[in-house]
């Protein structure tokens, strides 16, 4: 049992005590509570009509505690923030917009530029809205460019960005995405600390790893360098028989994603905090819908 767990525990006795009830704490009805999750989605899945306003309060309302934007963009940061301020609805983070189109481990120069430039606005924009991370893919790897390359160079710009970091107080978080670099867990976590620097880590996307692996088995590689987590499903069976990409093509919790598993996981390393959905999105019913799965899904008790 982990020391969170055995708080929970504990407390959950004490409770019980009072109530004249004594349960067998380590077994199959052991009172552990679910973990501590905020629930939060990207902007761009919300396709409704309306001002910024209109949509956060649109959020507010169906159960989300928060929403990323994308970083930079092209909204008025001021309509942002009167938005945050009405509704209570936070801003965790941003995801930096410019990271595919111009990766950090170009072989051109220029190109990595305008990708650190963006990055540093990333920071910026994230400190102005409240958050606390900016997600960065951390390079790509294609016939051009090569494994090692990709690591040298994208080390080498993200490097620069630490100046930033510390001034802003914004951690940068890593996502494992399919862009052929950063295949398995313990090699994402030697990238990590590469840098060894306590405000980099990962933003750990669980359904990308569905396709070619165990999301368990990251999170316990991982452990306390996650920093947030992407939430979507994947089915296999879909990848084998329709293609590879239309195993997304699947409701939260009707793919291959053992949620159970992925709960304990989470426990066990002691996670909490932020789960954005990063699935479609849609209208008031269709966003409904995506935050109920959330809700489903970490109201999951750790085994």
């Amino acid at each position: 049992m982990n020391r969170r767990k055995f708080v929970r525990n504990t407390a959950a006795l004490g409770a019980l005590m009072g109530a004249g009830t004594f349960p067998v704490l380590g077994g199959s009805n052991s009172p552990v509570a679910p973990l501590k999750i905020k629930k939060s989605l990207k902007y761009g899945m919300v396709k409704t009509e309306g001002s910024v306003l209109d949509k956060f309060r649109l959020l507010k309302e169906i159960g989300f505690d928060g929403v990323e934007l994308n970083s930079p963009n092209e909204l008025d940061p001021d309509e942002i923030l009167a938005a945050k301020e009405e509704t209570g609805l936070e801003i965790p983070g941003v995801v930096n917009a410019l990271h595919w189109k111009f990766p950090l481990s170009h072989p051109d120069s220029s190109v990595r530029e305008k990708c650190l430039e963006s990055c540093k606005q990333s920071l910026r924009d994230c400190k102005l809205y409240g958050g606390t991370t900016v997600l960065i893919v951390p390079g790509v790897v294609n016939e051009k460019i090569g494994y090692k390359d990709a690591w040298t160079r994208s080390q080498e710009e993200i490097r620069k960005l630490i100046p930033v970091i510390e001034e802003t107080g914004i951690k940068v978080a890593f996502e494992n995405v399919w862009n052929n670099f950063i295949l398995s867990p313990v090699e994402a976590a030697r990238y990590v600390d590469d840098f060894d620097h306590p405000m980099i880590g990962w933003y750990f996307d669980v359904g990308n790893i569905v396709r070619y692996g165990w999301p368990e088995h990251w999170i316990e590689a991982l452990g306390d360098r996650i920093m947030k987590l992407d939430i979507k499903e994947y089915s296999r069976t879909k990848q084998r028989d329709e293609g590879v990409w239309k195993g997304f093509q699947v409701e939260l919790m009707d793919g291959d994603c053992n949620w159970p598993v992925v709960i304990s996981a989470l426990d066990k390393i002691g996670y909490e905090g932020w789960a954005s959905a990063e699935v479609p999105g849609g209208d008031e019913q269709r966003l409904k819908f995506i935050a109920d799965k959330m809700h489903e899904i970490f109201a999951i008790e750790p085994q």
